[in-house]
């Protein structure tokens, strides 16, 4: 019996261009860095980022924190 296996993805951090539902793989890797806390995040696991500052982000938490400051250094 066959099953489909993944190819093995390279090791060391990816990177990615956002966009509104998914994002492209303009390099491979295993993980995106948290723009906010610079935590590693497996590329499987990525749920939050920024299309505007083309972003990833750990959590909620951290996107919401991205968004905040932004808005703060925004020209009034």
């Amino acid at each position: 019996m066959n099953r489909y296996e993944r190819p093995q993805t390279p090791p060391g951090e990816a990177l990615l261009r956002y966009g509104d539902a998914d994002y492209q793989v303009l390099r491979p890797g295993a993980f995106v860095r948290c723009a906010v806390t610079g935590k590693a995040i497996p590329v499987d696991d990525l749920l939050y980022w920024s299309v505007k500052r083309q972003e990833a982000y750990v959590d909620a938490a951290a996107s919401l924190q991205a968004e905040l400051a932004a808005k703060a250094r925004a020209p009034t």
